[in-house]
């Protein structure tokens, strides 16, 4: 859950996030210390009284600023490209849920049920209860097993649409007539927030996500009382 004047990335709930903040930590401390390094340069530059003006070329100067770049480069794009793969693995998940975005709020299907799906509006800010955020709750939480590989379908009915939770790693474009896939684990039990991030119409900012992380065993009697009510 995010904080008012936080600067970094929320909490990791998930494998893939967490690989996404050591990797921010990576490109961070390279970003560092090349920042560092021109900085030096260039104070040492414009204080040195020594000049050679007789200077025309320098190989060797030439061939570190070309393959020092390279090595640098290599090592971003390695581990990047490893996380991407990661992403877009999906090996055997334990549940398929449908996310399809509307103007102005998100509809759920869990495929693997024959009847379960509902749709989840934001919840106005008179009617909150005590505890509860303003502009982040919903009337129906998406509500997953913990530990376990979920595959979500994400598509739009109408305009363009994005389905992100940020503590999970997770962000994906509903787009009308084309079906995302993407997959997600969570690590731990709690309920993660998150929105639209794709503007979508005049109630974009209104289209919340709310996905609560629980036990198999309460997953099961959430999934049973839902059906019953359907």
């Amino acid at each position: 859950m995010a904080h008012p004047s936080q600067l970094g990335f929320q909490d990791a709930a998930s494998p893939v996030m967490e690989e996404l903040l050591h990797f921010h930590d990576h490109a961070l401390m390279i970003v560092f210390l090349i920042s560092t390094l021109v900085l030096y340069i260039i104070v040492a530059m414009v204080s040195t009284k020594l000049t050679n003006k007789h200077i025309l070329d320098s190989q060797e100067v030439e061939i570190v600023w070309t393959i020092l770049p390279a090595v640098i480069l290599i090592m971003i794009a390695l581990p990047s490209l490893r996380i991407l793969y990661l992403m877009d693995e999906i090996n055997d998940p334990h549940l398929t849920i449908k996310a399809m975005g509307h103007q102005w709020y998100w509809s759920y299907e869990l495929t693997d049920y024959e009847d379960l799906n509902f749709d989840s509006y934001m919840i106005p800010t008179s009617d909150l209860s005590p505890g509860q955020f303003r502009l982040l709750e919903t009337d129906h939480r998406m509500v997953v097993p913990m530990e376990s590989p979920i595959r979500m379908l994400i598509s739009a009915e109408d305009v363009l649409h994005s389905w992100a939770v940020p503590s999970l790693g997770m962000k994906m474009d509903a787009v009308p007539g084309r079906l995302n896939q993407t997959t997600f684990i969570a690590s731990r039990p709690g309920v993660y927030y998150g929105q639209c991030s794709e503007i979508c119409g005049a109630n974009h900012s209104f289209m919340p996500i709310v996905v609560e992380a629980v036990p198999l065993q309460h997953f099961e009697n959430w999934s049973s009382l839902m059906l019953e009510e359907a």
